[in-house]
């Protein structure tokens, strides 16, 4: 009873991701090609656009939802660790406090989070079915979501020195938030995949 409903919610969580991913890619791509790398960190035009500005409401709204991804650990019965649920429910209250306020940097947010979640939720969709996935696959799911954290650092560095720019809307607060958030998520991560893997990895080898 349960697995039909872990695939079937993986399945549509991932068909949800790419859909959006594209179409705030769309948006992005045309942003680097026109007004360059700046104008793509800063610009509101994600919250005025029609079709940008839908989709990153629903990509915030979506957040609330991710709280269920919780699920997929217990239907799973793996264990719930700390770095999942301070990822999901921090990220969630960050990204509404800056869709509220049109913070700069969030296209590019949902951009690269969306992109994550096509690999989170295709590898989740796949092991739901009982098929088993090569460690592989998830070393490099985990390496994706420190690669996106390592961008999103180095876009509020970015952000730190544009803030007195008119062109950039952020306050200090949410700018030390966020900076906090990625630095720890970061760090909570590459924690994460060293004892996951790497330590799992020498005790096979009898190190």
């Amino acid at each position: 009873m349960l697995r039909p409903w872990a695939q079937y919610s993986a399945l549509l969580w991932f068909s949800c991701s790419v859909v959006a991913a594209c179409r705030v890619w769309k948006q992005m791509a045309f942003l680097l090609l026109t007004k360059g790398f700046k104008r793509s960190v800063c610009s509101q035009s994600f919250f005025i656009h029609p079709v940008s500005k839908l989709w990153i409401y629903l990509f915030v709204l979506s957040k609330l939802v991710e709280l269920g991804d919780t699920l997929f650990i217990v239907l799973r019965k793996k264990k719930l660790i700390f770095v999942h649920w301070y990822h999901h429910l921090a990220t969630m209250i960050i990204a509404w406090c800056a869709y509220k306020d049109m913070a700069a940097g969030l296209g590019w947010n949902a951009a690269l989070n969306l992109s994550i979640h096509c690999l989170t939720y295709c590898y989740y969709t796949v092991t739901a079915m009982g098929i088993r996935v090569p460690a592989s696959i998830a070393m490099l799911i985990t390496t994706s979501q420190m690669v996106q954290m390592t961008g999103f650092v180095i876009m509020n560095i970015f952000l730190f020195f544009w803030k007195d720019n008119k062109l950039c809307q952020i306050n200090w607060l949410m700018l030390f938030f966020t900076a906090v958030l990625y630095t720890t998520l970061l760090a909570l991560f590459f924690n994460f995949f060293i004892k996951t893997y790497l330590s799992s990895t020498r005790k096979s080898k009898g190190d």
